[in-house]
């Protein structure tokens, strides 16, 4: 069975009450199960956290386990060179995802140090985004 792993990072937990307006009302683990109903013959795996050196301890753990990783590493992208060093040292390729379009918002959003490490990135389509990065690690 293919494996795929998503990371999302900090103040992702709070989706579905966090600035509705931007991300919308639904939570990420309501998304995740109508996902994986979606994918019934993937193991889509998921992991959250607030902290970026648990977010680079996981994606150093997945290096190999997953065919790849769709990751939002919120906040993150703009000021991680850390955690895009951690994705340029992994084998498996990374999907970098924003829900909402960073280039239409405030400029220190516009530069993501972790999309130029990531294989590609899918910004502005919701939480769609997440299957968008998926289907792209499953060449479908």
């Amino acid at each position: 069975m293919k494996k795929i792993l998503i990371i999302n990072g900090p103040n992702l937990n709070l989706l579905g009450k966090r600035e509705p307006e931007v991300y919308g009302n639904r939570s990420f683990e309501d998304y995740l199960t109508q996902l994986k109903a979606s994918y019934p013959d993937i193991e889509i795996d998921y992991y959250q956290s607030n902290h970026e050196g648990c977010l680079i301890d996981k994606l150093q753990e997945a290096d190999d386990l997953y065919l790849g990783v769709v990751m939002n590493p919120g906040a993150y992208a703009h000021t991680s060179i850390a955690l895009a060093d951690c994705v340029r040292s992994i084998s498996i390729p990374v999907i970098e995802v924003h829900i909402s379009n960073i280039m239409q918002r405030e400029a220190y959003r516009h530069h993501s140090f972790t999309a130029e490490a990531c294989k590609k990135c899918i910004i502005g389509y919701g939480l769609e985004g997440y299957e968008l990065g998926l289907r792209e690690l499953l060449g479908i």
